[in-house]
């Protein structure tokens, strides 16, 4: 499995930007899949996941009601939203799957770079 992650960039605290996650194989549809998030200085966070059919989502306290999270899975890609952003919101994103019963994500993307300016 691979994963491309995508969408980061420069943008003002209130912006919007979408992040995007290209998976190759056929059988994306079958993971849960995450977004994480490594802020400068700090540890990875966990920011966002969802299961394999997008009915069940999870979101971090930080970024709820701001973020959605969501996938498609005849497009092998699922897409971060992120909404009124912060300067905290300032990270290095990765996307994760979880391609077995094991509930853990063991496929991770090389990251994306959002920055926020105040």
């Amino acid at each position: 499995v691979q994963l491309q992650a995508s969408g980061g960039g420069l943008v003002q605290a209130g912006g919007s930007l979408r992040l995007s996650c290209a998976a190759s194989g056929r059988t994306f549809r079958l993971y849960a899949m995450a977004w994480y998030r490594l802020p400068p200085g700090k540890e990875r966070e966990f920011v966002a996941a969802i299961s394999w059919n997008g009915g069940n989502t999870d979101f971090a306290d930080s970024v709820k009601g701001r973020f959605t999270i969501s996938r498609d899975n005849a497009k092998n890609t699922m897409y971060l939203q992120m909404n009124s952003l912060k300067p905290d919101d300032t990270a290095v994103y990765y996307c994760a799957a979880q391609t077995t019963t094991v509930p853990e994500y063991d496929y991770w993307g090389q990251g994306t770079l959002v920055t926020v300016s105040s």
